[in-house]
């Protein structure tokens, strides 16, 4: 005969019915977990990180909290459905690449449809938000930025061209002039700079982490820079772009009617990322070993960071 514990016949022990129901919860909170991985939220982040201080610049001062909120959430969700799709439709080199090996469609935690139909979701979602929220322009600026990501990068650029990041980038950079229409309604020469300031800063950003995964991307065939060139003319591209990028840093002077403050401060950011942009091509060039890529990647992101920090600041100035 088959001894039965006590416990579980008294109510005093783990039922059959609680174990069951504590892996139900663990089930869903995994699901939840594998579709909030779709959106990218590391890169949602960095998006986000341009929005506010434009936002501020836009109003000369602090904007309206509930007119911050209802833009965030906008752009979190056309972010994160834009990159749904593009997961959808990168499934198949996903599957072939070490960096992108865990992600849900490749693990199995979320169906291929499953992901076309929540990408699909967020998106018009996003672009139907800002309508009812803010305002047409910046609906419109919305549904463009997930067209120029999902068809323009990742369509049709992402495959045939080492130049996909410089235009898949400029996607990115929409998130500003949408947050500059939602406080204002319209355009002006101040989101345009600050658009180009983002547009140059990506291939520095972006490339020093494809030198981590050329291998990768030239598995899964696809022509990112480090694969296709030199390392010494990924490292001259990277100077070029940050030069490019400091350079329309400085606009912002004459075009956001900033104070020196903000003149002196860029002109340091700018100066520390050339530095170590040159510094990059310097250890190409010696041949050594190891050419510490990846500092330039985590400077980059500090230096947009503090840049965009800058702009906040001065707008109270």
């Amino acid at each position: 005969m088959t001894a039965v514990d006590p416990r579980s016949a008294h109510g005093h022990g783990p039922s059959v019915e609680g174990v069951r129901g504590e892996e139900v919860q663990v089930h869903r909170r995994s699901k939840v977990a594998a579709y909030v991985a779709l959106t990218k939220p590391r890169i949602i982040e960095l998006l986000l990180v341009t929005t506010v201080p434009t936002m501020i610049l836009a109003s000369g001062g602090l904007p309206s909290l509930a007119l911050v909120a209802v833009t965030l959430v906008g752009g979190f969700l056309a972010a994160g459905g834009a990159n749904a799709l593009n997961m959808y439709i990168d499934r198949d080199i996903d599957s072939l690449m070490v960096r992108t090996g865990h992600r849900p469609i490749v693990t199995g935690e979320v169906s291929p449809n499953g992901a076309l139909a929540f990408g699909l979701l967020l998106a018009v979602g996003s672009v139907a938000w800002f309508a009812v929220t803010t305002n047409a322009l910046a609906a419109a600026l919305t549904a463009a930025a997930i067209l120029m990501y999902v068809v323009g990068y990742t369509l049709l650029l992402k495959r045939r061209t080492p130049q996909n990041i410089v235009w898949g980038g400029a996607a990115g950079c929409m998130q500003i002039l949408i947050g500059w229409t939602a406080v204002t309604g319209s355009l002006s020469w101040a989101p345009m700079v600050l658009f180009g300031v983002v547009f140059f800063w990506t291939p520095p950003h972006y490339w020093p982490l494809s030198l981590r995964s050329k291998d990768d991307y030239a598995a899964a065939g696809v022509p990112m820079l480090p694969v296709v060139a030199p390392l010494s003319k990924v490292a001259r591209e990277i100077i070029g772009y940050s030069w490019a990028m400091v350079l329309t840093s400085l606009l912002l002077v004459p075009a956001g009617g900033m104070t020196p403050f903000y003149a002196v401060a860029a002109a340091l950011l700018g100066g520390w990322f050339l530095w170590e942009a040159h510094a990059l091509l310097r250890r190409v060039r010696r041949g050594d070993k190891d050419v510490k890529a990846m500092r330039l990647f985590h400077g980059s992101i500090s230096y947009l960071a503090l840049l965009f920090l800058v702009v906040a600041i001065d707008a109270f100035l």
